[in-house]
C-alpha cells in the first residue's frame, strides 16, 4: 500500500493539467466518488490502482509516492498532539501540501525538545555539581559587586576623593575577581566539564570514566591528552598510588595471599606488610574478583569510586549515612564490618559484605591539621546472609522510607505521606 499523501499529489497534478475528476476516473476504470476520497487522503492507494492513476496524468507512479511519511510524518503526528489546537487529522496533508512548512515545524520542533533536554541538564548540573554552583555563585557575586559600586561612583557627584579612590580600588579588585572567576569558570566546561543533554563531568568522573574504561589496569597506561588538566593531575595521584600498591604487593605474593585469607584487606596487609589502603585498591581493581571500593576524605566526600552492579555510588552529593564507611572515618584504626541489604525490603534484594577501615595521618606534625581518610571494600555476599542494616545510595534515590537516618524525602518512594518524617540531626 502507498501512503495516503498520495492522494493529495494525485489531486494536484490533475488540477494542473486542468482535468476534471470524473475524466480521470474514467480514464482509470474508477468511480468518481472513490477518486475523490483518494484525493481527499480518506483512502490509501493499492499499487495497481496509482498505476492506472498515474497513466491517466501522464506520469509515473513514483511521481505520487508519498514525500512526507515515515519518521517525520510521525514526528508531526506528535508534534500536533502535543498542541490541542494544532488539527491533528489533517497533518498528512499539512506534510504534502506544505512539504517546507512542514519540514520547519519539525526543526523548530527538535530544536526545542534538544534546548529542553540541555536546559534540563544545566538545572541538573546546578543542582548536583559543587564545582559549578560554586563557581557561579563566585562569577555573580563578583558582578554584583561590581555593579553596586559602579552605580555609587556614577551617581554620587560630589563624592570626597578619598571615598571615591577607595571605591575605584574596589572596583579594579572586583573586576579583577570577575575576570578570574569567569575564565576559570570557562576553563573548567571547556576542559571537561562540558554542559549538554547527558549531563557533565567533573575531573573526578573524567578520571573514573578513563579507569573504568580499562577495567582500572592502569598502572602502565598513557593518561589521555583528552581529559582536562585536573584530571591528568588526578589520573597521576591514582596511577602512582596504584603502581605504589603493586610494588608493596607484588603479583604471587598477593595472590597466595588471598588464597589463604580471602578478600580481607587487612589480613593481607599485615601479612605481607604492606599498607592497609594498598591491599584495598589491589581487592578492587583485581579484574577477575568483581569487587567495588569507595573512598571518601575527612569531610565524608566520596573521592574515589569503583561501582559494581547492584550497588550504586552517587555521583554528586551525601551517600547513605549508614554505610560502614563514614563508621570507619569516625574510628580511626577500627575494622568495621557489616552485611547489608541495598534498595527495598523485597525478596532477593542485593546484599554485600561491606569492608570498611579508617586512618589518621599528621603530614603537618604536632602543629598541623589531622587528616582523615576511609575506604570500603565492596564483597557481593550470597542471598542467605543474614542482613545487619538495609542501605541505599543517597536518601534522595532510597526506597526504604522509614529509614532513621533519612535526610530527606525520596524523589522515588511516590506520595509524600510514604516517606517518614527526614531526621532534622538537631
Amino acid at each position: 500500500m502507498v501512503a495516503a499523501l498520495s492522494g493529495s499529489k494525485l489531486r494536484a497534478r490533475r488540477m494542473a493539467l486542468g482535468l476534471r475528476q470524473g475524466d480521470v476516473a474514467q480514464a482509470a476504470g474508477l468511480s468518481a466518488s472513490y477518486l475523490n476520497l483518494i484525493e481527499h487522503n480518506r483512502r490509501r492507494v493499492p499499487p495497481d490502482v496509482l498505476s492506472r492513476l498515474a497513466a491517466a496524468l501522464s506520469d509515473t507512479p513514483e511521481a505520487f509516492a508519498d514525500g512526507g511519511g515515515g519518521a517525520a510524518l510521525d514526528d508531526l503526528r506528535a508534534v500536533a498532539l502535543a498542541w490541542p489546537a494544532a488539527e491533528f487529522a489533517r497533518t498528512d496533508e499539512f506534510a504534502q501540501r506544505f512539504p517546507g512548512w512542514a519540514e520547519a515545524v519539525l526543526a523548530m520542533h527538535h530544536r526545542s525538545m534538544a534546548q529542553e533536554a540541555a536546559i534540563a541538564a544545566v538545572n541538573d548540573r546546578m543542582s548536583h555539581d559543587p564545582h559549578l554552583s560554586a563557581s557561579l555563585h563566585e562569577v555573580l557575586s563578583a558582578v554584583a559587586s561590581v555593579r553596586s559600586t559602579s552605580v555609587i561612583l556614577a551617581e554620587t557627584d560630589d563624592l570626597e576623593p578619598e571615598w571615591q579612590a577607595r571605591f575605584m580600588r574596589n572596583l579594579d579588585q572586583d573586576s579583577a575577581r570577575l575576570a578570574k572567576g569567569a575564565e576559570a569558570l570557562v576553563r573548567y566546561l571547556d576542559s571537561g566539564g562540558q554542559i549538554d543533554a547527558q549531563g557533565s563531568a567533573s575531573p573526578q568522573e573524567e578520571v573514573e570514566a578513563w579507569a573504568s574504561g580499562l577495567d582500572w589496569q592502569i598502572a602502565s597506561a598513557d593518561i589521555p591528552s583528552a581529559l582536562s588538566a585536573s584530571a591528568r593531575d588526578m589520573a597521576r595521584a591514582l596511577q602512582g598510588d596504584i603502581r605504589a600498591d603493586h610494588a608493596s604487593l607484588p603479583n604471587a605474593a598477593f595472590r597466595a595471599a588471598i588464597a589463604a585469607h580471602g578478600p580481607d584487606p587487612l589480613a593481607i596487609a599485615s601479612a605481607l606488610s604492606a599498607p592497609p589502603f594498598a591491599a584495598f585498591r589491589r581487592l578492587a581493581f583485581a579484574p577477575d574478583l568483581g569487587l567495588g571500593l569507595v573512598a571518601c576524605d575527612g569531610s565524608g566526600t566520596l573521592v574515589l569510586r569503583r561501582p559494581i552492579p547492584g550497588f550504586s555510588l552517587p555521583r554528586f552529593g551525601a551517600a547513605c549515612p549508614l554505610w560502614p564507611l563514614f563508621t570507619a572515618l569516625a574510628r580511626p584504626m577500627q575494622a568495621i564490618e557489616a552485611v547489608v541489604e541495598v534498595g527495598a525490603a523485597i525478596p532477593n534484594a542485593p546484599r554485600f559484605s561491606l569492608r570498611a577501615f579508617g586512618m589518621a595521618s599528621h603530614p603537618a606534625g604536632f602543629g598541623g591539621p589531622e587528616l582523615r581518610r576511609a575506604m570500603m571494600l565492596i564483597i557481593p555476599a550470597s542471598a542467605q546472609a543474614a542482613p545487619v542494616q538495609g542501605v541505599g545510595a543517597t536518601c534522595r534515590t532510597c526506597l526504604r522510607t522509614h529509614c532513621p537516618a533519612r535526610r530527606e524525602p525520596s524523589i522515588l518512594a511516590g506520595a509524600p505521606e510514604r516517606n517518614s518524617a527526614p531526621n532534622s540531626g538537631l
